[in-house]
């Protein structure tokens, strides 16, 4: 595999060098199965391998989706924990448009979502804890070439308003710990 991807990155520079766009996709699958590989070199090992000299001019080529961060905000979706939606326990019915929560086949999703969503898949590995969440997914944008110096965030689970607000002031403030990498005692002493 380190054969594989030292000759994209080769071929990348050379394009560079006399002016041309290059398909990366093309470029990988040609390379593989030059290399006999029956897989592709992950956007990311291919990212980690560029050399100094050339990251200024390669990463922007290489960044993955770049419009997530295209305004200079990196979006960060996070979970919530599952729970009860407050709707259930006014009628005792559950929403048909609601596939998840503690009470469905879906138990460890939250209220609305099956588990099975980018951002549920994310948050279940983390075990809903909101600073491993956070940092996870910084992490993975760093990886994939995008800047994340300034984040906002998404908070999903549809009823994160209904929970405690002592959870509440918990999530948020080890939202802003995770990016700050202070642990902090109050939600105003987080986002300072």
């Amino acid at each position: 595999m380190m054969m594989t991807i030292a000759d994209v990155l080769k071929q990348l520079i050379e394009a560079h060098e006399e002016g041309k766009d290059v398909n990366l996709n093309k470029l990988k699958t040609k390379t593989s199965s030059k290399y006999g590989l029956t897989s592709q070199p992950r956007l990311v090992d291919i990212i980690a391998a560029v050399p100094p000299a050339y990251r200024k001019v390669l990463l922007p080529k290489l960044k993955a989706k770049p419009i997530r961060t295209a305004s200079g905000i990196a979006v960060v979706a996070v979970m919530c924990k599952p729970h009860r939606c407050p709707h259930i326990n006014f009628t005792g019915n559950i929403c048909v448009y609601c596939p998840g929560g503690p009470d469905s086949d879906f138990e460890y999703s939250t209220q609305s979502y099956t588990g099975y969503e980018p951002t549920s898949m994310r948050a279940i590995r983390a075990r809903y804890d909101p600073y491993l969440q956070t940092r996870h997914r910084v992490e993975q944008l760093k990886q994939l070439g995008h800047t994340v110096d300034k984040v906002e965030f998404i908070v999903m689970g549809g009823t994160f308003m209904a929970l405690p607000e002592d959870y509440r002031d918990y999530f948020i403030r080890n939202l802003h710990d995770a990016l700050s990498g202070h642990t902090s005692s109050s939600v105003a002493e987080a986002v300072r």
